[in-house]
């Protein structure tokens, strides 16, 4: 940001206080929730088909809506995402990371829910994914954002006895 957003007069970076008018601007992380699907030690990942990081392992999830919580979003991202409704499970965490977005690199705060599916099929959106797989925890690959490959390592994630209900 390079002018106030409120009177428009010129203030630089942020976190900055505009000179003219005296607004505050921040750069606060944007909340993300995800969840991990996690059954039989294997996990469900998407492929992505959108940038960034578009053909990369992706966990389902995204960003929250303006005052929606993030327990909330992560399972309408996984609704829109997969196409099935899940039940949240433990929280598994909650980390500082960025995402590239429109020549910015923002900052996001990343949650993380253990899930299970309780209804509906597999049907990914492919605007978000071209493929879904159930992957190894022992053995998990590079993953599209690197709190991802933390969570997928957290005890917790790995002793979890979530199952996909049919």
């Amino acid at each position: 940001m390079r002018h106030c957003p409120r009177c428009g007069a010129q203030t630089g970076d942020l976190p900055a206080v505009c000179p003219a008018c005296g607004y505050a601007a921040f750069l606060n992380p944007r909340p993300t929730a995800t969840v991990v699907i996690v059954r039989d030690g294997h996990f469900l990942a998407i492929l992505r088909s959108l940038e960034p990081r578009a053909g990369w392992w992706d966990l389902p999830g995204g960003f929250c809506d303006g005052f929606e919580h993030p327990a909330d979003a992560a399972v309408r991202e996984a609704r829109e995402e997969l196409g099935v409704t899940v039940e949240l499970g433990e929280f598994a965490g909650m980390y500082i990371g960025s995402y590239d977005f429109q020549g910015e690199r923002l900052p996001v705060l990343e949650c993380f829910w253990i899930a299970t599916i309780t209804g509906g099929e597999i049907t990914l959106d492919p605007l978000e994914g071209s493929e879904y797989a159930w992957l190894p925890l022992s053995d998990p690959p590079e993953m599209a954002f690197p709190n991802q490959d933390v969570v997928l390592r957290d005890p917790l994630v790995r002793g979890s006895s979530v199952r996909l209900v049919p």
